[in-house]
This record gives C-alpha cells, sequence and structure tokens, in this order.
C-alpha cells in the first residue's frame, strides 16, 4: 500500500510519465539486511503485482479493494484515504527486473517494462531473456505486446585517456560487485568466465573489495562498459543496443558538462539508433526510449517532471 500510494504521487506529479520499477532481492538481503521473510521470489512478487493492480483499480475506479493472497491482503480503503483517480492514461506504469528466466515470464503478465540485470550480455539477452519473454506471452495467451526493454549503460566517460582511465577504474567496482552474486554466474558462463563468480564470491566474504575490481579485468569491461568521450559514446552504445532494446539509461550519473554538450550527446544518441527514438534526460540519468513522443517514456524509478 506504501509503494501504490508513492507511485500514484509521483505519477500525478509526472503527469503520467512515472514508472515504477520493481524488483527482487537476493536471500542474504531479505533476510539479514531487510529482515524480511524469504520464501518463492517468483510467487511473491506475481502476488505484490496483483495486490498493486487491485489497489491501483481502487483508487482509479472507486471499486472495493479485496485482494486476498497467500503473503498479503488488502480488503480496506476508506475514502479519507483513496488519492482519487488520475487522467486517463497517468497511472502508472509497472517494470520488473529480473535475472533468472522464471521471473523473466513472469514480466509478461502484468508490467509494460523489463529491466535486465544491469550486468548482462548479448549471449544471456538473446538465448534466456527473450525466449523467456515470448514463453511468458505464449503462457498468457494475450495480444499485448512483449514488454518494453531497458538496458543499463556502465559509462566511463573521459576527455583524455587520464580521465577515461579513472572513470573505468570507479565502474569496475560495480560489475565486479554483481559478478560475486551466485545469480549472475550464469551471465559469466555465457561468455567463458563462470570460474570468475566463486572467486569474487570469496573476496566478498572476506570484505576485499578492491581485490575484487582486479579480477575484473579489461576484456570483461569491454563487454559490459562503454569507455570513451562523450561524444564517442553514441556509436558505441547504437552498435551494441539498437534493434536489442527499446530504452537505454546510465546507470551512474553523467559528469558536470555544460548542458549543451549533454544535449547534443543525446541528440547524437538519438540519431545513432536504427529506429526513432525518444531522448530524455532525467534528474541524474539518461533514458532514450523506442517512442515518438517523449512524453511516453520517463527515467526508471526517478520521475523526469521538467
Amino acid at each position: 500500500m506504501s509503494v501504490a500510494y508513492q507511485a500514484w504521487d509521483l505519477a500525478a506529479a509526472s503527469e503520467g510519465r512515472f514508472v515504477l520499477g520493481l524488483g527482487a532481492q537476493v536471500k542474504a538481503h531479505i533476510t539479514r539486511r531487510f529482515s524480511m521473510h524469504w520464501d518463492n521470489p517468483v510467487a511473491q512478487m506475481r502476488e505484490y503485482l496483483e495486490a498493486l493492480h487491485a489497489i491501483f483499480a481502487a483508487f482509479q475506479h472507486d471499486v472495493p479493494l479485496d485482494h486476498r493472497g497467500r503473503y498479503c491482503a488488502h480488503s480496506l480503503l476508506t475514502p479519507a484515504f483513496n488519492p482519487g483517480p488520475l487522467p486517463d492514461g497517468h497511472a502508472p506504469q509497472i517494470a520488473l527486473a529480473a535475472v533468472g528466466a522464471a521471473m523473466t515470464r513472469g514480466r509478461r503478465r502484468a508490467v509494460l517494462g523489463g529491466l535486465p540485470a544491469p550486468l548482462h550480455d548479448h549471449p544471456v539477452h538473446r538465448h534466456r531473456h527473450l525466449p523467456a519473454l515470448v514463453e511468458g506471452r505464449d503462457r498468457a495467451v494475450s495480444e499485448k505486446p512483449l514488454p518494453w526493454r531497458l538496458g543499463h549503460l556502465m559509462l566511463a566517460i573521459g576527455d583524455n585517456a587520464e580521465e577515461q582511465a579513472a572513470a573505468t577504474e570507479r565502474v569496475r567496482k560495480q560489475p565486479a560487485f554483481y559478478g560475486s552474486t551466485p545469480a549472475y554466474v550464469e551471465v559469466l558462463r555465457s561468455i567463458g568466465y563462470e570460474n570468475l563468480q566463486p572467486e569474487l564470491l570469496t573476496l566478498s566474504k572476506h570484505g576485499r573489495w578492491d581485490d575484487m575490481s582486479a579480477l575484473f579485468d579489461d576484456d570483461l569491461m569491454e563487454r559490459f562498459a562503454f569507455r570513451g568521450t562523450l561524444e564517442e559514446l553514441p556509436q558505441k552504445i547504437a552498435h551494441r543496443y539498437a534493434g536489442r532494446v527499446d530504452r537505454v539509461a546510465s546507470y551512474f550519473p553523467l559528469p558536470d558538462y555544460p548542458e549543451e554538450r549533454i544535449s547534443a550527446f543525446l541528440s547524437a544518441a538519438r540519431a545513432a539508433a536504427e529506429r526513432p527514438v525518444a531522448v530524455i534526460p532525467s534528474w541524474s540519468r539518461t533514458t532514450f526510449c523506442a517512442s515518438p513522443t517523449p512524453s511516453s517514456c520517463s527515467a526508471i524509478g526517478t520521475p523526469n517532471v521538467s
């Protein structure tokens, strides 16, 4: 209910451009960091989505709230706590993050967007994510299109070799951290690096975070990150992602460059794509999505209200 209220307010503030991004954590973080119950993440997420849709329907159409599931129940919504309807088309969209095939299949049933794991490569995208999305569509027996797909950009930006090297070292820590998680072993296996995951995991358990980065070599960084000047990146991004995803977002904030330079980058990124896209800067990220109108796009998790 708390998430539903927040999403509803943000959708209203952004005039329908807000996208609510949801994703499950791994068991250790659920139980030990958040102190919550762990059971079946796919089933729990499916029910969470059903509950959100039931709450949104009560907000929008003033129908009785009556969601009763295995993990949660919502059956009370008095007029004082009903925020009321949003204009047509302004209700929050939902995008679901997934690493495994089961969660990816579940996207098709109740969401409009898909967020692949930040650490992903084309073999995983082609042979795992897309087939799972198609299977989910077929199981749902629906004529709706597949959810749009987002690609994360880990950008190591600099105007010279020294700046780019420093940026690469900062970026390197993130994929090394992701690679230590057992859930990502399939991503590393797809490119022949499955033996790296247990090494990274062992280092993480001993708090040797800098040593983890050292194991994530430059060849791996070429697969998961982009390095160059701001002006060089649009062609590199388009070469890797055009035709494979519908939206991309920078994982880290862009450098504090002049507004004109950022605008030129966004325009070049749009021009480099293989199909018409809307290119939209948000608070700390950049999203360009496959849509002819900017009003239909937003950064995942952060509303563009400018």
